[in-house]
């Protein structure tokens, strides 16, 4: 008997996702990866997992699963809300940065991300999907990777590399991660295709993201940023952060699933510690920038690294009690309590 999540309500865009394919670009293959990486290393920490370990990413819309394993360690984190877990005595109201052992049958309701564009689940031990390229995230565009190189659909069954959760106690994590006000970036690389007004204009002014945003890009708006050169670059290869600026001067935001090459000149890139805090931002919500050195991002990127190796130090276990229907009753987390017998 194999192990695997059966998806109920697949919402609009849940994807497996890791760290991404590096090394690949310069044959065309996009990276990919998980837009919020700190997220999904919060999300296997929880879980028992090695940060980098393939989880489930639900953009705009929530995700429902049903666990048909004996068991099953599931841990959230990133922009999401309380997630139910019904079991055969009780539904459960469990809040994100939460580890939880659901069993066989139990059904699981995540909502849909608040307050940013973005959540992961992470299951103990994974997913037991194929590596391609030395990545599990899947890229929509070519079907790769991922489960069957797509987003989820309902009746697929997720395999899980356990068929039973470990034992343990629940674990929590003491983050609330944001969408951000402010995205610091780096001049260029290429700013001689700008007015010299151009970059004072980025700096000061508001863009709202835009509806057509997904995992490729983000596309702003706000203030034209005036080019000095007219027409496209030879093609270069992109990177993460990187402001590109059509002829309509309204700068797209690279992310994740981004073009391997492009033409378009980029005014300035987002350092790389921003990358995570860039992928929760939504449709509708409102970015400044703000200048920094090289020497600031490298210290920012140092000391968000060291941070995140320090994890597994900031888990905490969560009493039994606090998970027992008599607690969650008494906390009002519980939703109602029936006996799961049929009655006559």
């Amino acid at each position: 008997m194999t192990a695997s999540l059966r998806v109920i309500d697949p919402g609009l865009a849940a994807t497996l996702q890791d760290c991404g394919r590096e090394g690949y670009q310069r044959f065309g293959v996009p990276v990919s990866g998980a837009l919020d990486k700190i997220s999904l290393a919060a999300a296997n920490t929880l879980a028992g997992n090695a940060p980098h370990e393939a989880a489930l990413e639900v953009l705009a819309a929530g995700l429902t699963v049903m666990v048909c394993a004996e068991s099953v360690t599931l841990a959230v984190a990133g922009t999401a809300s309380p997630f139910l877990v019904e079991t055969a005595q009780a539904v459960l109201r469990i809040p994100p940065f939460r580890s939880i052992t659901a069993r066989r049958g139990d059904i699981v309701r995540f909502p849909p991300p608040k307050g940013g564009a973005v959540f992961y689940v992470a299951a103990a031990g994974g997913f037991d999907v194929p590596f391609v390229f030395g990545s599990k995230s899947t890229y929509r565009r070519a079907a790769l990777g991922g489960y069957e190189g797509r987003a989820l659909q309902a009746g697929d069954d997720l395999p899980l590399r356990w068929f039973a959760a470990p034992a343990g106690e629940a674990s929590s994590l003491d983050l609330s991660p944001s969408a951000p006000d402010v995205l610091r970036v780096m001049r260029g690389p290429n700013v001689d295709y700008f007015k010299p007004s151009a970059f004072e204009t980025l700096l000061a002014s508001d863009y709202t993201v835009a509806p057509a945003s997904d995992r490729m890009g983000l596309r702003l708006q706000g203030p034209q940023l005036e080019r000095a050169i007219d027409g496209e670059l030879p093609s270069q290869g992109t990177t993460a952060g990187g402001l590109q600026v059509p002829s309509d001067g309204q700068p797209i935001l690279l992310l994740a699933d981004r073009q391997t090459t492009g033409g378009y000149p980029r005014i300035a890139t987002v350092i790389a510690a921003d990358m995570a805090a860039a992928g929760r931002l939504s449709a509708g919500m409102s970015i400044r920038f703000q200048d920094v050195s090289r020497d600031e991002a490298l210290q920012l990127l140092k000391a968000q690294r060291e941070w995140l190796a320090s994890l597994p130090s900031l888990v905490k276990p969560v009493p039994a009690a606090t998970l027992s229907t008599e607690h969650l009753l008494a906390a009002n987390l519980v939703g109602g309590v029936t006996a799961g017998a049929a009655e006559d």
